[in-house]
Order: structure tokens, then C-alpha cells, then sequence
């Protein structure tokens, strides 16, 4: 497991279209049927990572404390299934059942979707405004296996609740989320 953190880009860019099959439900989820229309979270996360273990019932909290239409979510897994078959598709549709998900879990197969939102790390958490634009790249909170403090979804939550009442998001003082590194396929970066 490499440490990972978000990669550090320029805020304000528009949130990259995707396609992308759902397993759970075998349907094509599109960017545009999760927009929210005062933000939409995109999780990059997989089934086996230890530090997406660590949130994952947290974000199940988020799916159900923020929903559509007002914030859209979405999780994507864009980890190599070959070297890496406990992310598989068919085991990210028992874990998104067990979860009880309240948000889509798409498989990203090419990795052409990680790569065009600068996805580096599971978990890796970007928010978009009403205009979808970025404007938050960072971490659920500041919560870590084996570190004792608390999960609780503080950052992503104060990012959400600003967007939602028409406030501003600060850029300064967004800490990286940090994570497994995203398993890239051979030759793929």
C-alpha cells in the first residue's frame, strides 16, 4: 500500500463528463443524471483499500444526509481488476448492496475517468458547485487508520453544507485527502 494524496491542481476546473456502467444495477451512469444542483461529490474509492475502509460506512452517512436534487454523489473505482480482483465489478455490486449505497458505484474499466479528474489516491474526494465547477479537491476529514481521531466527514461536510446555503468555499486551508495509490493498469500512465 503506497501513501498516496490527492493531487494538488488548480481549483476551479469544470467537472470532466463520464458514461460508466454501474454494476450493482447493470444501467450507464452519466455526470449529468448525479449533477446536484448546489454540488455534486465524486469519490474515487475501491473495495479493499484499508483507508476507504476506514470511511466507508461514513460516506454511506453522507449519501443519505445529502441527496438529490440538491447535492448529487457519485463513487467510482478505476482500480486495475487484474492485478487487483477484489475491486472486480461484481464484488463492487456486493459491497455496494451490503452498504446499502445510497449513491451510484461505477466501474471505470479504461481509467480514462480517474485520469481526467487528476485522481490519484482511494479515497480521493473532488466537490463541484451548481456551475460545475471544482471547488474543493481534498479529504472527508482529517481521520486515519490507526490515528485515533474520529470519523466524521467534517471537511467534505462544511464544503457541502457552504455550497448548499449559497456560501463561498475557501480555497485556502483544503488539506489532501489520502489514501492507496490508485492501481494503474501496465503502461497506463
Amino acid at each position: 500500500m503506497a501513501r498516496t494524496p490527492t493531487t494538488s491542481i488548480p481549483l476551479g476546473f469544470q467537472a470532466p463528463d463520464f458514461s460508466l456502467p454501474e454494476p450493482l444495477t447493470d444501467k450507464v451512469v452519466t455526470l449529468n443524471e448525479v449533477q446536484g444542483t448546489h454540488a455534486t461529490l465524486v469519490m474515487f474509492i475501491c473495495n479493499h483499500c484499508p483507508f476507504v475502509v476506514h470511511v466507508m460506512d461514513e460516506l454511506v452517512r453522507l449519501g443519505r444526509d445529502y441527496t438529490l436534487p440538491e447535492v448529487g454523489m457519485v463513487a467510482i473505482s478505476s482500480n486495475d481488476v487484474m492485478n487487483y480482483p477484489q475491486d472486480a465489478p461484481d464484488l463492487m455490486a456486493e459491497l455496494a448492496r451490503l452498504k446499502s449505497m445510497p449513491f451510484p458505484y461505477l466501474y471505470d474499466e479504461s481509467q480514462e475517468v480517474a485520469k481526467a479528474y487528476d485522481a490519484a489516491c482511494t479515497p480521493d474526494f473532488s466537490v463541484f458547485d451548481a456551475q460545475g465547477k471544482c471547488v474543493y479537491r481534498g479529504q472527508l476529514d482529517g481521520s486515519r487508520p490507526g490515528n485515533d481521531v474520529p470519523v466524521t466527514g467534517v471537511d467534505i461536510r462544511e464544503v457541502l453544507d457552504t455550497l448548499v446555503s449559497g456560501g463561498q468555499v475557501p480555497q485556502e486551508g483544503q488539506r489532501p485527502s489520502l489514501g492507496c495509490n490508485i492501481k494503474w493498469k501496465e503502461n497506463a500512465i
